[in-house]
C-alpha cells in the first residue's frame, strides 16, 4: 500500500510500536507534556468567538498521557493559551483537568499567566492582580502553578526592576512552589525583550535574581529558548532544589540526558504526539541507561524540528493533526480554525515522519485519514 503525497509517493509502515500503557510514574526525572485542546467540530462559533472545547475528549487525551505515566502541563501555549483559548476557557479547563487528575492518581501543573486583561495598555498594578487571580484559582484545584510569560508584563515593563517587583510578589504569595516560565519570542514575538532586555545574558541574569531571591518559591524554570547552550549554562548556575525543565523541542533528547553536570526535566510541546515513545525512553533512563534512552529518542528529533519550524507558533496545528491519524480525536478541526495554519506539504511531512516512528497506533487508520486530507486538498489517492 502506498499513499500519495504532495512531494511524492510513500509507503506507510504496517506494525505501530508496541508501547502499552504502564502508569508507574518515571522515577530519574520529572517529565510533563504540554497538552493540546480539543475543539467542538459542531459548535457554531467563529474564529474569533469563545472557545467551543469538546472535554471528554480533551479529558480523554490527559487520561492516556497518564496512563504512560507522564505529568500534564495544562492551560500552556500548546493549548492555545492566547491564541484561540481566552482566559474563561482556560479557567475551566485548568479546573477540569484538574478534577480529572485527582480521579486518575495524574501529576498536573496548570499555566497562570495575564490573558484576562483587555487588549491595550496596562498597568504594572493590573499586571499584577492579573496574575494574581490566575494562581488563586491554580492553586484553588491543588495544582502547582507555572507562572507564564506575560505579553502585558513585556510591554508594561520598564526595565528588569520591574519583572524583579511583579515576580517578587507573586512568589511571596504563592503558596507552594511554582515553575517560571520563559518563553522566547519564537513562541510568541510579543515577548521579545523579557526579563528587561533583549541581550540574553543581561536577561538571565534577572531571572536568576528571581530566582535567587525566594529559592524556596520556584520549583523550577522552564526555559523556552531552542538554544541547548545557553540551557545548560542557566541550569548549572541555578540554586541547589530548582530544577531546570527544558522547554527546547529542538535539543530534548542530550538535554533531558545530562552531562556530568547535572540535567534538564522536561515540560514540552513534542511530548503531546510523542507521550508514550519519550515515557519508555524515560524509563530505559531511569536503569541508568543514558545510551539506551538517546537511541529511542534521537530518532525522534527531525519530527520535532518539523513542527516547530518557524513561525514556531503554529507548531500546535501539527501536534493536532498527528493528534486525529492517531485516533485521540474523531475530527482535524481547531480552535479559532488554527488546522489551517500550517501548508499542506508541511502537514503532510508531518504525518510521514511520525509514521517512520511509528506513533500511530493503528497504521491503516492513520493511513485512512491521511488520504481523506490529502484529497479534500486536491490530491487524488
Amino acid at each position: 500500500m502506498t499513499i500519495r503525497l504532495p512531494h511524492g509517493t510513500y509507503e506507510p509502515r504496517a506494525v505501530p510500536l508496541a508501547l502499552a500503557p504502564h502508569g508507574a510514574a518515571l522515577t530519574s526525572r520529572t517529565v510533563y507534556s504540554a497538552a493540546h485542546v480539543v475543539a467542538d467540530p459542531y459548535a457554531d462559533v467563529s474564529p474569533d468567538g469563545p472557545a467551543a472545547v469538546d472535554w471528554d475528549a480533551t479529558l480523554a487525551f490527559r487520561r492516556h498521557l497518564w496512563s504512560h505515566g507522564l505529568g500534564v502541563a495544562e492551560a500552556m501555549d500548546t493549548a492555545q493559551r492566547g491564541m484561540g483559548l481566552d482566559w474563561s476557557g482556560a479557567a475551566e479547563l485548568i479546573r477540569r483537568s484538574a478534577a480529572e487528575a485527582k480521579a486518575a492518581g495524574g501529576t498536573i501543573v496548570c499555566g497562570a499567566g495575564t490573558d484576562q486583561l483587555p487588549p491595550g495598555p496596562a498597568t504594572l498594578a493590573q499586571v499584577t492582580a492579573a496574575y494574581e487571580e490566575q494562581l488563586a484559582l491554580v492553586e484553588s484545584t491543588g495544582s502547582r502553578g507555572v507562572l507564564m510569560a506575560s505579553r502585558a508584563l513585556a510591554a508594561a515593563a520598564r526595565g528588569p526592576e520591574d519583572y524583579l517587583a511583579v515576580y517578587g510578589h507573586l512568589l511571596r504569595q504563592a503558596s507552594r512552589p511554582v515553575i517560571l516560565h520563559w518563553l522566547g519570542p519564537m513562541f510568541d514575538p510579543a515577548l521579545d525583550g523579557y526579563w528587561g532586555s533583549t541581550d540574553l545574558d543581561a536577561a538571565t541574569e534577572t531571572l536568576l535574581e528571581v530566582v535567587a531571591a525566594h529559592p524556596d518559591s520556584v520549583d523550577g524554570v522552564k526555559v523556552s529558548l531552542l538554544d541547548a547552550r545557553r540551557e545548560i549554562a542557566l541550569r548549572r548556575r541555578l540554586p541547589r532544589g530548582v530544577r531546570c525543565y527544558t522547554g527546547d523541542d529542538f535539543h530534548y533528547p542530550e538535554l533531558i540526558a545530562g552531562d556530568d553536570h547535572g540535567f534538564s526535566h522536561a515540560l514540552l510541546g513534542i511530548l503531546d504526539p510523542l507521550g508514550p515513545l519519550a515515557a519508555e525512553a524515560v524509563r530505559v533512563l531511569d536503569t541508568g541507561d543514558r545510551q539506551g534512552f538517546r537511541a529511542l529518542l534521537d530518532p525522534t528529533v527531525e519530527l520535532s524540528r518539523h513542527l516547530f519550524e518557524p513561525p514556531t507558533r503554529f507548531y500546535k496545528t501539527g501536534v493536532v493533526l498527528l493528534a486525529w491519524l492517531a485516533g485521540h480525536q474523531a475530527h482535524f478541526t481547531m480552535i479559532g480554525g488554527l488546522q489551517s495554519a500550517r501548508s499542506l506539504p508541511h502537514l503532510a511531512r508531518a504525518y510521514e515522519l511520525a509514521d517512520r516512528l511509528g506513533l500511530f497506533p493503528d497504521p491503516l487508520r492513520a493511513e485512512a485519514r491521511m488520504k481523506t486530507f490529502l484529497a479534500l486538498h486536491g490530491v487524488d489517492q
